[in-house]
């Protein structure tokens, strides 16, 4: 009986370690970004007034619940996000924009514009961000920050850890564009 406890305890686990799923979306509990496997750290719904614009989920090479924690997490990330609702290329990036910008002083700002224009560049080229499209964003330590819409990458890889923090910070930092987002990214969802 003890045994047949254990297997099913087992199985158990097993399935639930499978997939995260949010919004209808189901997350891998693990990807393979550059030559690591990363973990799914949390995932969320990103709302707009009444409206479910996109699930996201937060990969990392080790859990962390606290944002400071995953800001200085050294290795690969990725954030992958699946559209819930059609937006323009324009909706998308300028969202983007704000989320880097209410998160960054102008000083900072200005160190990072540049690549805040290419980045945003390749999201318009990428064309109409329809529901069901999937957006990665990965941080490949030798490469630098990858865009890959719906599996092909878009544009240049953009050098610079602080980049991709940056980015990061739309959803981790001290001005979260959805706070229960936020947490629900580093495992704390409810």
């Amino acid at each position: 009986m003890k045994h047949l406890l254990l297997a099913v305890a087992a199985a158990l686990s097993f399935h639930l370690a499978a997939a995260v799923e949010v919004g209808g979306v189901k997350f891998d509990d693990k990807t393979r970004v550059g030559s690591g496997e990363l973990l799914v750290n949390g995932a969320g719904v990103r709302k707009k007034a009444v409206f479910k614009v996109y699930a996201m989920a937060l990969y990392l090479p080790e859990k962390r619940t606290d944002a400071e924690a995953v800001l200085a997490a050294r290795g690969a990330k990725r954030i992958s996000l699946s559209l819930l609702r059609d937006l323009s290329p324009q909706q998308f990036v300028e969202a983007l924009q704000e989320g880097v910008t209410s998160n960054h002083s102008e000083a900072e700002m200005a160190g990072l514009k540049e690549r805040l224009k290419q980045f945003s560049d390749s999201m318009l080229a990428a064309g109409e961000p329809k529901t069901g499209t999937v957006v990665l964003i990965d941080w490949l330590p030798e490469n630098g920050t990858r865009l890959t819409v719906n599996g092909q990458a878009k544009g240049k890889d953009i050098a610079g850890e602080d980049f991709y923090k940056a980015l990061l910070k739309i959803w981790l930092g001290n001005k979260p564009v959805q706070d229960d987002l936020k947490q629900a990214l580093l495992g704390k969802a409810s």
